[in-house]
């Protein structure tokens, strides 16, 4: 069966679409086969990355490793009930489609709640929830003491997880792999960032997910989509260079890697 990462929270601009895309590069990179579901159906960021990849190898007539698209439709029923019945069953419909000729699965969800992103995190063996590393993106994962700074309890959205897990329980399968990842970090040390340390640390060992170092906040990621590239192909370009704050990228890259399990990954970078 397909592994199945999800990348979700329910905020925007934390890096999900740029983290997921140079999952699915890093994985292809090793000859996994990897599928691609973008459940944002307005925005389509990811989808757009992958098309602009897609007309950078065509322009310049080479060929890069990608994923593969997989498409999901809103239901467009008037009833809730049967909306979330037709959803449900496109959706199961999809992954056994998927279990049968690939070997990842990759679902980038929307900065909102959803009946797709929630079944997506009922259904992830690897759940990845960026976040920038601020006490106002902390509040994506729980309610904290303005004063104290000590956390009060889950957010919205943690209590979504939470539930997930008690859908996969049931379903006798193992339990999801939480991992947080920090984007954007300040590289001084301030009041915020020990405070938001120390809060996340408390977070964690509560409601149970791995805290890891994401990327920080560079131009070149900007760049990057334009073209559909990732941090692994500049080499593979003539029209990149590999400048200092470059390499110092793909170490981070490569240091996420190898804390999600993707070590193989990891090594072919």
């Amino acid at each position: 069966m397909a592994k199945i990462i999800v990348l979700g929270n329910e905020k925007g601009g934390s890096g999900k679409s740029t983290t997921a895309m140079h999952l699915i590069v890093a994985l292809a990179k090793t000859k996994k086969k990897v599928a691609v579901i973008d459940l944002d159906l307005r925005q389509k960021t990811l989808y757009r990355y992958l098309e602009n990849r897609d007309t950078y190898c065509k322009r310049h007539k080479i060929k890069l490793p990608t994923g593969e698209k997989i498409f999901l439709k809103e239901s467009q029923k008037d009833s809730k009930l049967e909306s979330l019945k037709k959803e449900e069953k496109d959706f199961s419909e999809k992954l056994f489609d998927i279990d049968q000729v690939f070997d990842y699965l990759v679902i980038d969800c929307p900065g909102s709640h959803t009946n797709y992103s929630q079944m997506a995190h009922a259904v992830a063996d690897l759940l990845i929830t960026p976040m920038n590393d601020s006490l106002i993106d902390f509040d994506l994962l729980a309610k904290i003491d303005p004063k104290t700074g000590k956390v009060l309890g889950p957010s919205i959205y943690s209590e979504m997880v939470w539930s997930a897990r008690q859908v996969r329980a049931r379903s006798e399968k193992a339990p999801i792999d939480w991992v947080v990842i920090r984007n954007r970090m300040s590289q001084v040390y301030s009041r915020n960032k020990r405070r938001v340390n120390t809060a996340l640390d408390d977070l964690s060992k509560r409601i149970g997910f791995r805290l890891a170092s994401g990327f920080s906040d560079r131009v070149v990621f900007k760049e990057l989509f334009l073209s559909g590239l990732t941090l692994m192909d500049l080499t593979d370009s003539e029209a990149w260079e590999l400048t200092l704050s470059n390499i110092a990228a793909r170490q981070e890259l490569r240091e996420l890697l190898s804390f999600l399990g993707l070590s193989e990954c990891a090594n072919s970078i």
